[in-house]
């Protein structure tokens, strides 16, 4: 395999890395919407215990499903630097 093609193989796999970690950020941005709407609803239906019981539910099902997301969108920027600091050492073994 030539150098180029080494290249392009790891340049498409960090691209396509990063596009998910994109995809986690906006299932985040959808948790956090979720959580929000819960913390409103929990808030100002004081009177009605099932919607009080719906605000809880959505604060919970969004803060733990935020930090699922966040955690993974952590570990897979973990993963883009290594595959770069791969991509190094590749590189320096096909040069010497």
């Amino acid at each position: 395999m030539t150098k180029q093609g080494i290249i392009e193989g790891y340049e498409t796999e960090i691209a396509y890395q990063k596009h998910m970690i994109e995809n986690l950020g906006r299932w985040f941005s959808l948790l956090f919407i979720i959580a929000s709407i819960g913390v409103v609803i929990f808030i100002f239906f004081n009177g009605h215990i099932l919607l009080k019981i719906l605000g809880l539910l959505l604060v919970l099902i969004g803060s733990l499903g935020m930090l699922l997301f966040g955690y993974g969108i952590y570990k897979g920027k973990q993963n883009v630097s290594k595959v770069i600091d791969d991509l190094e050492q590749t590189l320096k073994s096909v040069n010497d």
